[in-house]
């Protein structure tokens, strides 16, 4: 646990790719030492972030086309498994560290993060737990879902990790609203990627709490996070100019 964990608030995006190569500039400078624990919150434009693996797929260009029919930039990404899809009805988490032992920590850092951002959507008012729900988009054994009083349950939040010699990144996906377009991009998407997935598994926060909103969900996000660190807020203009000096 650090010391103290800076916040910086991004109000606008950057672009989709800009936002998604700022938060490996963000590493880099952790790498450089010239960046401490840092979390940056921000609110993105439509993308679908594709995996490594979904590049080497035959169907990757239609795959490709079908996100930009959708109005959604598809993008591949360095960190994480399979297509994911965000918009400004999301928040997106960057959380950076120095760490001497960062690849030993890894699957520590999924249980644990996973769990912070579990018990955040509970403070909502949300039943939330971590855990691979079956049939869900980019699945993995830490994604932290919503449970309808049915028992039905939907992927909230999905996470992933880059580690580099003396440090990591740890990014977090949150669906607060408007599930609709990221159902319909997802199941064209992976159409074409020839995978199997069941769309009743995407789904959004205010879907299980119609009068949740993104301030709530991230006032709830660092309540949870002051458990983990104390809070220092920062100027996001002053980490851009830090971050991008290289």
């Amino acid at each position: 646990m650090p010391a103290a964990l800076e916040v910086f608030r991004q109000d606008e995006s950057l672009g989709a790719a800009a936002d998604l190569d700022f938060a490996l500039a963000m590493l880099d400078a952790v790498r450089r030492g010239e960046l401490g624990p840092s979390l940056r919150i921000y609110r993105p434009r439509p993308t679908v972030a594709l995996g490594q693996r979904d590049a080497k797929l035959p169907g990757f260009a239609a795959a490709q086309q079908a996100c930009r029919r959708h109005g959604f930039e598809p993008l591949v990404r360095r960190a994480g498994g399979r297509a994911a899809a965000y918009h400004d009805g999301c928040l997106i988490l960057d959380h950076v560290e120095p760490d001497a032992g960062a690849l030993a920590g890894s699957r520590r850092r999924f249980a644990e993060f996973g769990e912070v951002l579990a018990a955040a959507f509970r403070k909502t008012g949300l039943t939330a737990g971590v855990g691979e729900i079956p049939g869900e988009y980019c699945p993995g054994e830490f994604t932290v879902y919503g449970e309808a009083p049915g028992g039905d349950r939907i992927k909230l939040v999905g996470t992933a990790q880059r580690v580099v010699a003396g440090g990591w990144l740890f990014s977090s996906v949150l669906v607060v609203d408007n599930a609709a377009p990221l159902r319909g991009v997802l199941t064209d998407c992976y159409a074409e990627l020839g995978l199997d997935w069941n769309p009743a598994t995407a789904g959004a926060a205010r879907d299980l709490a119609p009068g949740l909103d993104l301030a709530q969900v991230q006032d709830a996000v660092l309540a949870a996070y002051s458990g983990y660190a104390p809070l220092v807020g920062g100027s996001f203009s002053r980490l851009r100019a830090r971050v991008l000096q290289h």
